[in-house]
């Protein structure tokens, strides 16, 4: 990054009539947050517990990496901003263009966390790599739902029509790949391939973790993917039959245009960054858009995260999805993450006044 120093460069360099977007709210795109039990609250900077302390040239670097494809007015002049600054001018560009505003919906905010899945894998199959990852089948473009788990994995549907990408030697860990969506798959030779979603065969999703609280194996609170995973391989002739409960199969295509170093792809069809990339309910939050978290628990953060992904579980004001990283450690981590605590998005200032109510 380069350009000038202070906030005299940073005024001269921001070109503020591109920044005066007031007029251009109207079509920047806000979400809908008119419902009655959301609040808006502008803060200072000084309310953000641990702010001061925070590394902010990286938040702003990872911010760098998605601002571009936002498509209302203020946030492209504010990444054109971002893009000129240099490291040591990070805190004072979000403290000067932005406002945290605290969208409110009368309870404490769930920071939860995800991965990437990394499985071992082969090209070709052999006796340990026998569990093909398929791509996608021609009758998954069809209307209706097809074959179900079962049926796809006890008859020959598939077999011979070269749609493995790879076979790995793990059912468990592939089943999970499937609820993740995406993942890698490390080789022999230390080379990866990474794969994304390439479709479903149309079936519900059943929760297995569910159906072994249903059939009395364990309470809500024991289960997690290591654990049923450990099930699964005590239990093989059973487990094969849990995994059956789950109709739903998912496919996948060889995401080939990130390489195997960066992390997946987000919403935002940009590379996710551990630890500073976070999953958020758009209607809220916008994608692309700093937010401050604030997580208590065991392991308390202070950290300033961008909005660059969304999830199905994900919603509300005060819900929030922390990328943890590839792997099993990654895994591990983000199977205990479970915090209560507060998230603040930064705003650019004319949007942030913009949310308060007309009487303010």
């Amino acid at each position: 990054m380069t350009g000038g120093s202070g906030a005299i460069g940073f005024l001269a360099r921001a070109g503020l009539a591109g920044i005066a977007v007031a007029a251009s709210l109207a079509t920047a795109g806000l979400a809908d947050l008119g419902a009655m039990d959301t609040t808006h609250t502008i803060l200072d900077f000084t309310d953000l517990d641990g702010w001061e302390d925070e590394d902010h040239a990286a938040a702003l670097n990872v911010f760098t990496s998605t601002c571009a494809d936002m498509k209302a007015p203020d946030w492209r002049n504010l990444c054109a901003v971002a893009q000129s600054m240099r490291e040591e001018e990070a805190r004072t560009f979000f403290e000067l263009f932005f406002r945290p505003v605290e969208i409110a919906q009368g309870r404490p905010a769930v920071f939860t966390g995800y991965f990437e899945p990394e499985l071992q894998g082969a090209r070709r199959p052999d006796d340990r790599f026998r569990y093909p990852v398929y791509a996608t089948p021609a009758e998954i473009h069809a209307e209706g739902p097809w074959l179900s788990r079962r049926e796809i994995l006890t008859t020959d549907a598939l077999e011979g029509r070269g749609l493995e990408i790879a076979w790995v030697d793990d059912p468990v860990e592939l089943f999970f790949l499937q609820i993740q969506g995406s993942g890698r798959i490390r080789l022999r030779d230390g080379s990866a391939i990474r794969v994304g979603y390439g479709g479903a065969n149309g079936h519900p999703y059943r929760s297995i973790g569910t159906e072994l609280v249903r059939r009395g194996v364990y309470e809500p609170h024991q289960v997690s993917a290591q654990v049923i995973g450990n099930w699964v391989k005590r239990n093989p002739e059973d487990g094969e039959e849990l995994l059956y409960h789950n109709p739903s199969y998912v496919f996948f295509r060889e995401v080939s245009e990130v390489p195997a170093h960066r992390g997946p792809l987000g919403a935002m069809n940009r590379s996710l960054t551990p630890m500073r990339s976070i999953a958020v309910d758009p209607l809220y939050t916008p994608l692309g858009a700093p937010v401050w978290i604030e997580a208590d628990g065991t392991d308390p953060m202070r950290r300033l995260m961008i909005a660059q992904d969304t999830g199905a579980a994900i919603k509300g004001a005060q819900r929030a999805d922390i990328f943890v990283g590839t792997g099993d450690k990654a895994g591990r981590i983000a199977g205990r993450m479970r915090d209560d605590g507060r998230m603040v998005v930064l705003m650019p200032i004319q949007r942030a006044y913009a949310l308060l109510p007309g009487d303010a």
